[in-house]
């Protein structure tokens, strides 16, 4: 099955609490599709104490983005920046390509 929601899409999180950025926008950095989950840049930030190690000697407490599900987010319609809901449409070249169901915009390149 093809997915909704790629890496470099940008998305809105329609969900959840606005600690976790119920609202915010911001672009998808990886797709973790066995979880059904996302990581959103800035989204859902969570603190880590982290061990110094060769890598990282200052450790530290460090902060991260951690993954939400994939069912809070909300790809952005292309046309005026709102959250829509994705679909699929086979052009006449024979080309499978992703549009934005609120305008009918061809999401892909």
């Amino acid at each position: 099955m093809a997915a909704k929601i790629k890496k470099g899409d940008y998305v809105q999180v329609i969900s959840g609490s606005l600690k976790n950025g119920k609202g915010k926008k911001g672009e998808v950095l990886r797709v973790f599709t066995a979880e059904n989950r996302v990581l959103v840049a800035g989204i859902n930030m969570v603190k880590r104490h982290v061990r110094p190690s060769q890598a990282d000697p200052d450790g530290g407490v460090k902060q991260f983005e951690a993954p939400i599900d994939i069912s809070n987010v909300a790809h952005l319609d292309p046309k005026d920046g709102k959250p829509t809901r994705v679909g699929f449409k086979i052009l006449k070249d024979g080309k499978k390509v992703r549009i934005a169901k609120r305008s009918g915009d061809v999401i892909d390149d």
